[in-house]
């Protein structure tokens, strides 16, 4: 979905509630990556009866046993499974310290609480809305074939996601290679250790194509419905993990960021990011009352363009 373009009017000209509780937001965003961080290197394990950190700590626990396995299997270890038991915590701790990690990790336990919600209170399928489901019926096979592989690639989330665990091919492309450096840089260059992380790293790549992995998968079917991607964005058709590929599409923010401005704290970026994807103030409303129905939704001025909410969403990351 092609981002909407910016008002000539300056985004400045809207100062409003909207405006201040934004800035509010968005102070409150910006402590999340080093409380997170916090949360998960504590031994306190009170501190982990939090669904989301523990689903946190789950995914780098699970990252690093697959990343310790590729290179034990590399040095010829007998029982790699094994070692990767002993070895995994450290390194998960390691890559613990990358914002860009702990960033992509906690925004997807949040898609997954979302998801889950989403399911009881509104009766949304998890893996086939009714979104997908029309477009696996599409006379057009490769319309048919993209939304199969989307319904696949969702159905093994909501799998891992309950395991709390998160394969290496699900990576996106940069944190694959965020994790493969820091494999190489934990054990070393002393002896055969770094030629074996070398090995480890050339043979977890020749395994993983990153147009397979679910963002990817769903980046495709959105780029398919062309003008038609607006509807991803009516979350009751589409749900919550389209609805996140379109909204941050739509927003110019990343997913990650889309994904935080449904949390309760973050309504006003929320709003200002539906606008943003031209979405009309009764729409706006609409949706932002899904994810919070008890919600006193902030104040926009009707005369807010979608350019000058995509400005104003631009003003507050700078901020962040």
């Amino acid at each position: 979905m092609a981002i909407p373009a910016s008002s000539s009017a300056s985004a400045s000209a809207h100062a409003s509630p909207l405006t201040q509780e934004l800035a509010a937001a968005c102070g409150a965003v910006a402590n999340v990556v080093p409380v997170l961080r916090h949360l998960l290197r504590s031994d306190d394990n009170s501190i982990f009866s939090d669904e989301i950190v523990a689903r946190v700590r789950g995914m780098f626990l699970d990252v690093a046993r697959q990343l310790v396995i590729a290179l034990a299997e590399a040095a010829g270890h007998a029982e790699p499974e094994s070692w990767a038991h002993q070895a995994a915590g450290e390194l998960a701790h390691v890559l613990a310290d990358n914002p860009a990690f702990l960033e992509h990790f906690h925004t997807l336990a949040l898609e997954w609480q979302w998801t889950e919600r989403l399911e009881r209170s509104r009766g949304l399928d998890p893996v086939l809305p009714p979104l997908l489901q029309a477009r696996m019926a599409d006379p057009d096979g490769d319309v048919s074939a993209g939304a199969m592989g989307v319904l696949a690639a969702q159905a093994r989330f909501c799998q891992n996601q309950r395991r709390m665990q998160l394969p290496l091919g699900e990576l996106p492309g940069d944190l694959l290679h965020i994790a493969l450096v820091t494999l190489r840089a934990h054990v070393g260059i002393e002896g055969a250790a770094d030629a074996y992380a070398l090995i480890a790293e050339r043979g977890v790549r020749a395994q993983i194509d990153e147009g397979r992995s679910r963002l990817a998968q769903m980046a495709r079917v959105l780029d398919a419905m062309g003008g038609k991607a607006g509807a991803a964005l009516e979350i009751d058709k589409a749900g919550m993990a389209l609805f996140l590929t379109a909204l941050a599409r739509g927003s110019g923010l990343s997913r990650e960021a889309a994904v935080m401005t449904t949390v309760d704290s973050q309504l006003p970026r929320l709003v200002l990011a539906l606008r943003a994807c031209g979405l009309a103030p009764g729409a706006v409303t609409a949706t932002a009352l899904a994810f919070h129905p008890d919600a006193h939704l902030p104040l926009m001025d009707v005369s807010l363009t979608p350019g000058g909410a995509a400005e104003l969403l631009a003003e507050a990351g700078q901020a962040l």
